[in-house]
């Protein structure tokens, strides 16, 4: 029987808005586009130029750092714009797809028939080794290092997230080839955390060569670091890996297709969405097309972002889906503000403490903005992140470590374990306004850069 882990900590957040089960093809975005910003801790190289063709699989970029390291293009098409930021920082690659997909040819093969270092090699060549990161640090796993586990959780928790049992429904032989495909990379076990509360579906339920270990409790639960704390706590000089599980089906179909297929279902959810429902993309992908005329009103007025609120980046109407995400959230703006709103009952508005009356309907979903309702202030002891975080570190005590650049203290509470989604909700609890998550990868870098 498998282990069931009980989270007691932590916080639901009810959004209105939740993806309805239906499966929605759409046309082949106009644009697709992969960005540097979402993997922490590498610089990019570019291996192409404006105008350039390349094919599915072609290599975009590359890590400077670790060259053999390639991202690649998730279709076929021309070179559209290389996108800069400041100091000729690279932001996006953007391809323009052509009408007929043509793919890189990397060989269909049988991972357990093949031996470590060929497993890296195609999977490095196809621009799918990225989807593996590694704890500590959420960045891309290092080819050299043997992660003494794998952990990959089958559900998420984050508001609004995705029913992951329903986006990979019909993907068993693809999941347990990228199972098999994993199990070359370790020696350790592969943990396949999944949720206590139901049943799994086949994809899950059936997976060879894994440990299955079983979650309950709010977000976040669902969140693979919180897992692993439970689990295998990660100390100094270990090293684990984790995969998301639709990155597991786009591994196992480099193997059984021998081509990058980045398709995955993705939700289109939140409350300004007229349709929420999940729809069939390709990583990369413009958003335009699943937003297009399903909106309750004008873009200016919307977040658009890719993920979760909680974590997500903002991105425009025409912006990109990101690499690592399952999803697309679209709320209110927050462009306007409330005189004197604290003051009201707020049976409309939705408080983690008890402010509002709102705390007398606990199964209310809520349409919430973006609005700060106040600034950045004093930080102070309050004991507000440790309610929501599960794990056992003074996250306060942390942040303040890395806000004076404390290193030994840094590791002394934890900072191996953590990446930002884990303190997503502390960030968002926060009366002080602190940037927790900001301040924490500026922390990650600096042990990287001090450390290795």
């Amino acid at each position: 029987m498998p282990k069931v882990y009980k989270i007691r900590k932590g916080l639901n957040i009810p959004l209105k808005g939740e993806a309805e089960k239906v499966f929605t093809r759409t046309e082949q975005a106009e644009a697709y586009a992969i960005k540097p910003i979402d993997f922490p801790g590498i610089t990019p190289k570019l291996s192409v130029r404006e105008g350039d063709k390349v094919l599915t699989g072609s290599s975009l970029f590359y890590d400077k750092h670790h060259p053999e390291v390639l991202f690649t293009s998730p279709v076929s098409g021309t070179v559209e714009l290389i996108r800069r930021g400041e100091q000729r920082r690279i932001l996006e690659v953007v391809v323009t797809p052509d009408k007929n997909q043509e793919y890189i040819a990397f060989g269909a093969a049988d991972p357990k028939t093949l031996t470590r270092e060929q497993v890296i090699e195609k999977m490095l060549k196809s621009g799918v080794w990225p989807t593996i990161r590694q704890r500590p640090y959420g960045i891309v796993a290092n080819i050299k290092d043997v992660p003494k586990a794998i952990h990959i959780s089958a559900f998420d928790t984050a508001p609004l997230a995705p029913d992951m049992d329903f986006s990979v429904k019909d993907e068993v032989e693809a999941f347990q080839l990228g199972i098999d495909a994993l199990s070359r990379l370790t020696h350790g076990v592969i943990h396949l955390n999944v949720n206590a509360e139901y049943l799994p579906n086949n994809v899950f339920s059936k997976a060879k060569g894994v440990q299955v270990n079983q979650f309950t409790g709010p977000h976040p639960a669902g969140n693979v670091g919180i897992q692993i704390h439970h689990i295998e706590p990660i100390n100094k000089g270990d090293i684990v890996w984790t995969v998301n599980p639709l990155d597991v089906i786009i591994i196992g179909r480099l193997f059984k297709k021998g081509q990058y297929d980045a398709t995955k279902v993705i939700a289109l959810a939140g409350s300004e969405v007229l349709k929420p429902r999940y729809y069939i993309i390709k990583t990369g992908a413009s958003i335009q097309n699943i937003v297009k005329g399903n909106l309750t009103q004008p873009a200016e007025n919307l977040r658009f972002i890719s993920g979760n609120v909680l974590t997500g980046k903002k991105i425009n109407e025409n912006g990109f889906f990101g690499f690592y995400d399952n999803m697309v959230t679209v709320i209110p703006e927050g462009n306007h503000y409330e005189f004197l709103g604290w003051v009201s009952p707020g049976f409309s508005k939705y408080s983690a403490s008890r402010t509002f009356m709102s705390k007398l309907f606990p199964r209310k979903a809520y349409k919430l903005h973006t609005n700060l309702n106040g600034g950045e202030r004093a930080y102070v002891m309050s004991g507000q992140y440790e309610k929501v975080l599960p794990m056992d570190i003074y996250p306060v005590h942390l942040i303040k470590a890395i806000i004076t650049n404390d290193i030994d203290k840094m590791e002394q509470l934890g900072i191996y374990e953590v990446v930002e989604e884990d303190f997503a909700l502390c960030e968002y609890v926060c009366t002080s306004k602190i940037e927790v998550q900001e301040i924490l990868r500026k922390g990650i870098e600096t042990v990287i850069k001090e450390l290795g």
